[in-house]
C-alpha cells in the first residue's frame, strides 16, 4: 500500500490504480516496456513478471506478504528485473502469459506470476505464492533462490526449456488451426469447392449447447457446475432464446431459477445493490466481494430480458437496482463508468459488507433514532407508510423480522459475521407468520435496507478502481440502453427511462471525445485526464454492441453510423485474413511473442463471439450482402469451438440463433420526437424479441441503410413490419402495431 515515508519506484508515474498500489513497494518495479527489457539484456537477468488487478484479493495478500517485504525485494532487485502489469490495461499481455501458465500448470488465475528470459519467453509460471513454503505450496523466496541458481549455473538449459515451451504452446495453437482447416504452417490448405453455410450445422450446435448446459445445471440452486459459481449471463441469454423455439425444454426454468437464487443470495448486495464477481459456494451465499462493472452490465441486461419474457416484476426490480448502484457509485463526472470496487477494506476481505448480529441491531437502532430525531434522510414512504412508521417505533420487533428475513444469526454465515441473504429464507412463510402481506414485508425490508445503507456508508469503503475501459463501458452502455427500451412507457418509470438513456448517451459522448486519438482510433483506458493503449478487439466489439442498443432505444442515426464505422475499422485492424476471426490486438499494436486471439466466452463474451452477434444485427438491419458474407466467415471460424464444446461459446451461440431465427424487421418512419413513436416503442419493447431488428427512418439514415429510400417520411409516423420475408401494410397507431406483432 502507498506509504509517503517510503521511496517510490517507477510505477509512481503510471495511471493504473493497480500499479500505483505498488508504487511504494521496496521492490524495484518497472512498468512493461523497453526500459525493462533492455535492462534485463544488459545485465543478463531473468524477468520476474507479476500480473494482477486492483480489486484482486489474493493480489493484495501477495503484496502484503512478499512485495512489501525487504527480503523479497532484495533478491528481486539483485537477481531479476521485476515488471508489474495491470491485466485490465494490458489484457493482451495477460492473455499470452496466462496461456503459458495454463500449459505449464493446468490452471490459471491472479495474481499471475511468470519468470521470463530477457527475450520475454517464459520458463516458469504460477499464480499466488506465499513468502515461505507452506502446506505443500512452494514459497516465493524458495522459488526465486532456486531460479537464481539455475540461471547462474545452467542458463543454457533454462533457455532451451523456454524455447521448448514456446514451441509446445505454439504447436497447440497450430493444432487448433488444423482443426479449422488450416495447415501447421498457418498457410491455407485447399478449401472446399462449395462454401459450407451455418444453416447446415447451426441447429446441431444449438441443441448440443443446450443439452450440455442442462446436464451441468444445479437443479436446486441454479447455475452450472460446482463451486465456485460465476454469473455468466451469456449462458442465460442463450437459454432464454432457446426457450422460444423449444417450449418443451427446461431452458426458461433454468434461467428463472438461476436469476432468482443469485438475486436472493449473498452474491447480491441487498443493502447497496449490485452483484459481486462470483460465489465461492453452490448456494450463491458467500461471494468473492469485489464488484466488477462488466458483471453488473451483463446481469442487468439479462434480468431485463427475463423481465420482458416473463413479465415478472422482480426481474425488472433487480435491473433497476443495478442501475441505481452504477449511477450512484460507478459513474464519473465526465460520464464514463469506473471499472470495479475492491473486495477488501481495511485489509480484510468483505469487511465493508458483513455484520455481526449485534452490529446490525445497533445500526438499525441508530438509524431509527436518527429518524425519530429528524436527522435521517430516510423516510417511510409508499402505500405502506403507516405500517412502516408503526414498525419503526417497535425496534426489537423490526430487528427480529429483518434477521429472520435475511438469515442473520449470532454465529454468522461468514467467519463469525453475516452476509445478508434471502437464499434460505421463505418470505411467504415469514409474512404469514407475522400476519403481513408479502408486499408489506418487502416494504419493511426495503426500509430497513435504506437505514442500513446510510449506517454502512459511515464505514471505510473498499477502494474503487476508477479507470475507465472502453470495453466494459460498452457493455454498460448496452445495458442502460436496454433499460431505456424496456422501461419506455412504463407507468412511474418514464423519468427513469430518460435517465438511463441519458447516462448511456453521455458515456458514448465521453468515449468518442476523450478515448480516441486524432485519427479516431479507439484507446482502451482513460484515467486522470489521460487516455492510453491502443484499443483491443473487445473495445471495438463491445462498444459497437452498445451503440446498436442506443440506436434501438432512440433512433438517432449517428449511433448507427458510428457502429458501422467502428465495425469497418475492426475489419481493417483485427481481421485474420488467412485463418479467420479477429486477433485481439490491431495491426498497429506492440509486437509481442505471439499475436493473441481469444474465442472462448469466459466471465465476459469474447470479442469474436460478440462480433458475430454484431455482424448479424448489422446485416439484418442494412440488408447489405457484404455483412452477411462476414457473418458466414465468422461462423465458420467459430464452428470448431462450437462443435467441440458449445457451452464455452454461448455468446457465439446467440449469434447463430439470431442468424437462423425467424426474421422480424421493423421500421418506424417519421419524426423521432413524435409521441406516436414513443407509443410504438412501448409496444415493440414490452416483449422479448431477440431476433428482431428495428430501424428508424427519420430522413437521413438511407445513406447507410439504402432500402430506407423505399419508405416515405411524413408528418404522420408509420410503422412497417416484415416477418419471414413477408411485409404487411404500414400502420399508424400503436394498437394496430400490437395487433400485427401478436398475430
Amino acid at each position: 500500500m502507498i506509504n509517503a515515508n517510503r521511496k517510490s519506484n517507477r510505477l509512481i508515474n503510471e495511471k493504473s490504480p493497480y500499479l500505483l498500489q505498488h508504487a511504494y513497494n521496496p521492490v524495484d518495479w518497472y512498468p512493461w516496456g523497453t526500459e525493462a527489457f533492455e535492462k534485463a539484456k544488459q545485465e543478463d537477468k531473468p524477468i520476474f513478471l507479476s500480473i494482477g488487478y486492483s480489486c484482486c484479493h489474493w493480489c493484495h495478500v501477495m503484496e502484503r506478504e512478499s512485495f512489501e517485504d525487504e527480503e523479497v525485494a532484495e533478491i528481486l532487485s539483485r537477481s531479476y528485473i521485476a515488471i508489474k502489469v495491470d491485466r485490465e490495461e494490458r489484457p493482451d499481455i495477460d492473455h499470452i502469459y496466462m496461456t503459458y501458465c495454463q500449459a505449464l500448470t493446468g490452471a490459471g488465475g491472479w495474481p499471475l506470476t511468470v519468470i521470463l528470459t530477457p527475450d520475454r519467453q517464459p520458463f516458469f509460471a504460477g499464480t499466488y505464492f506465499p513468502k515461505h513454503s507452506q502446506y505443500g505450496r512452494p514459497g516465493l523466496l524458495d522459488i526465486l533462490n532456486q531460479v537464481t541458481v539455475l540461471w547462474q549455473t545452467g542458463k543454457d538449459k533454462v533457455l532451451e526449456s523456454a524455447d521448448e515451451l514456446y514451441e509446445a504452446v505454439s504447436h497447440q495453437q497450430l493444432e487448433r488451426k488444423d482443426k479449422m482447416g488450416w495447415g501447421r504452417t498457418g498457410i491455407p490448405v485447399q478449401a472446399p469447392k462449395e462454401k459450407e453455410s451455418v444453416f447446415s450445422w447451426g441447429a446441431e450446435v444449438l441443441r448440443r449447447g443446450y443439452d450440455l448446459l442442462e446436464k451441468s445445471f444445479d437443479t436446486k440452486f441454479g447455475g452450472f457446475g460446482n463451486a465456485p459459481k460465476f454469473p455468466s449471463p451469456h449462458n442465460l441469454g442463450f437459454l432464454l432464446r432457446f426457450s422460444l423455439g423449444e417450449t418443451g425444454s427446461q431452458a426458461l426454468a433454468m434461467v428463472e431459477k438461476t436469476l432468482d437464487h443469485m438475486a436472493e443470495g449473498g452474491i447480491y448486495d441487498h443493502i447497496g445493490f449490485g452483484f459481486a464477481r462470483y460465489s465461492t459456494d453452490r448456494y450463491w451465499l458467500i461471494p468473492h466481494f469485489e464488484k466488477m462493472l462488466y458483471d453488473n452490465a451483463g446481469l442487468a441486461y439479462i434480468y431485463l430480458e427475463a423481465y420482458q419474457l416473463t413479465k415478472k416484476e422482480r426481474f425488472g426490480r433487480i435491473a433497476r437496482e443495478i442501475f441505481h448502484y452504477v449511477l450512484r457509485d460507478m459513474t464519473s463526472a465526465e460520464g464514463g463508468f469506473y471499472s470495479a470496487e475492491d473486495a477488501d477494506s481495511e485489509g480484510e476481505e468483505g469487511k465493508y459488507y458483513v455484520w455481526s448480529k449485534q452490529e446490525l441491531k445497533q445500526a438499525l437502532a441508530n438509524g431509527l433514532q436518527d429518524l425519530a430525531e429528524g436527522k435521517s434522510r430516510t423516510r417511510p414512504k409508499g402505500k405502506e407508510k403507516a405500517l412502516l412508521e408503526r414498525y419503526a417505533k417497535q425496534q426489537e420487533k423490526l430487528v427480529g423480522l429483518y434477521c429472520e428475513a435475511y438469515g442473520i444469526h449470532e454465529e454468522g454465515n461468514y467467519e463469525g459475521k453475516n452476509i445478508p441473504s434471502k437464499i434460505f429464507s421463505i418470505w411467504e412463510e415469514i409474512a404469514f407468520r407475522h400476519q403481513l402481506k408479502l408486499d408489506q414485508l418487502e416494504e419493511l425490508m426495503n426500509f430497513c435496507n435504506e437505514i442500513l445503507f446510510a449506517q454502512r456508508e459511515q464505514r471505510i469503503r473498499p477502494a474503487k478502481d476508477d479507470k475507465i475501459l472502453v470495453s466494459w463501458n460498452g457493455l454498460m452502455i448496452a445495458a442502460l440502453a436496454k433499460g431505456a427500451q424496456v422501461f419506455t412507457g412504463k407507468e412511474n418509470f418514464s423519468q427513469e427511462r430518460d435517465t438511463l438513456l441519458l447516462a448511456a448517451e453521455n458515456a458514448v459522448k465521453f468515449i468518442l471525445s476523450r478515448m480516441s486519438d486524432r485519427n479516431g482510433r479507439l484507446l482502451a483506458r482513460y484515467r486522470d485526464g489521460e487516455a492510453g493503449y491502443l484499443g483491443y478487439v473487445d473495445d471495438y466489439a463491445f462498444l459497437i454492441f452498445g451503440l446498436l442498443e442506443v440506436y434501438a432505444a432512440c433512433g438517432k442515426p449517428e449511433y448507427l453510423k458510428q457502429a458501422i464505422r467502428f465495425q469497418e475499422e475492426q475489419e481493417r485492424l483485427f481481421r485474420d485474413q488467412e485463418n479467420g476471426g479477429y486477433y485481439f490486438t490491431g495491426l498497429d499494436a506492440e509486437d509481442l511473442l505471439v499475436r493473441p486471439k481469444q474465442v472462448y466466452d469466459g466471465a465476459m463474451p469474447s470479442g469474436n463471439s460478440l462480433s458475430a452477434l454484431n455482424l448479424v444485427r448489422i446485416w439484418k438491419m442494412t440488408g447489405q450482402p457484404r455483412w452477411q458474407d462476414l457473418v458466414e466467415k465468422q461462423s465458420v471460424f467459430l464452428k470448431t469451438g462450437l462443435q467441440d464444446y458449445a457451452p464455452g461459446y454461448t455468446a457465439a451461440l446467440q449469434a447463430i440463433q439470431f442468424y437462423l431465427g425467424e426474421s422480424e424487421e421493423l421500421v418506424l418512419s417519421g419524426s423521432l420526437h413524435s409521441q406516436t413513436l414513443l407509443d410504438m416503442q412501448k409496444v415493440i419493447f414490452e416483449d422479448f424479441r431477440p431476433f428482431s431488428v428495428l430501424a428508424y427512418n427519420e430522413g437521413t439514415v438511407a445513406e447507410i441503410i439504402p432500402r430506407m429510400k423505399d419508405y416515405p417520411v411524413s408528418e404522420q409516423l408509420s410503422a412497417y413490419y416484415c416477418r419471414s420475408s413477408t411485409c404487411r401494410e404500414p400502420v399508424h397507431e400503436a394498437r394496430q402495431l400490437r395487433t400485427l406483432l401478436h398475430e
